[in-house]
């Protein structure tokens, strides 16, 4: 067994098939496939049932899933251990976080980050799931992730609280535009579009906001990927809340937009394993620590 079929592996489980494993690895297909025989040759069982052109994973390929991505994180961990000639960092750190928290605050300390540690490379992973913030963290996919809090299932970890986020109203171009800042009490009743309740803490806050000032969400508009809002909003499918930097970035493409009165906020910050942290890790929370 080698660095690459464990990495191979866990590419299939990630990108759901060995096809989109090999665009997301950028090699061949065969090789790909290759790299999964020979583990399931070497382990004697088959890692996935081969179900049409689908991969499923087997017991033992499920039992598998953890302690590969302990080995990969080992791996960066390791390389992430040795410092320059003036004893700054270098290697790579991987962080998880929320659409909306990309753009801001994680690009603005990436950023930060860079100008200081310039040869740290860092990746920046997708957070769809905000309840699988601490899980990410144990299974090693991530050293730190930016989420929503409070956290969930974070005992042994810190977390540190960095700011609040403002949520507003986005309604679609031509909407009869209600009063700014919008009183919760006069929502309009329009359909939301919205992603999965379960995903998101933010979501679960926003309608007990709404339930709190005697309005309800009215029938929904469900899309998993939360990009996907906006498009529908300005297709004139229904409403959304979006965080304030995003619904200033859909005003100027005609969306109307209002302010909440009261306003709906949430908490963010980062969460993560002091005891686990590479030195790259170790600097960005000492960064952030700092402050501006």
């Amino acid at each position: 067994m080698d660095l690459h079929q464990i990495k191979y592996f866990l590419a299939v489980v990630d990108h759901n098939g060995i096809n989109a494993a090999a665009t997301a690895l950028d090699v061949a297909q065969p090789t790909v496939s290759q790299a999964i025989q020979g583990l399931e040759r070497e382990f004697g069982v088959p890692l996935f049932h081969r179900i049409g052109r689908g991969m499923v994973l087997t017991s033992a390929g499920h039992s598998l899933v953890g302690p590969a991505r302990r080995i990969l994180r080992d791996v960066v961990a390791a390389e992430s251990s040795f410092v320059d000639a003036a004893g700054r960092p270098r290697g790579r750190l991987d962080v998880f976080a929320m659409a909306a928290l990309s753009a801001d605050p994680v690009a603005r300390l990436v950023g930060a980050f860079r100008r200081e540690f310039p040869k740290v490379s860092i990746r920046i992973g997708d957070l769809r799931d905000e309840t699988m913030a601490a899980s990410l963290i144990r299974e090693g996919h991530c050293e730190i992730v930016a989420c929503h809090l409070p956290a969930t299932d974070c005992a042994g970890l810190e977390v540190r609280e960095l700011g609040v986020q403002e949520y507003w109203l986005v309604l679609p171009p031509g909407s009869a535009p209600p009063s700014d800042p919008l009183p919760l009490a006069e929502l309009p009743d329009i359909p939301q579009v919205t992603v999965p309740r379960g995903s998101s803490q933010v979501v679960g806050g926003i309608e007990q906001a709404v339930a709190a000032a005697g309005r309800a969400i009215g029938p929904s508009v469900v899309v998993e990927h939360r990009e996907a809002r906006l498009p529908f909003v300005l297709a004139g499918v229904g409403a959304t809340f979006l965080e304030r930097s995003m619904a200033e970035a859909a005003a100027a493409r005609g969306a109307v937009v209002r302010r909440l009165e009261p306003p709906i906020s949430r908490a963010y910050g980062l969460v993560y394993d002091p005891a686990a942290l590479s030195p790259p890790g170790r600097a960005f929370v000492g960064m952030v620590a700092a402050g501006p």
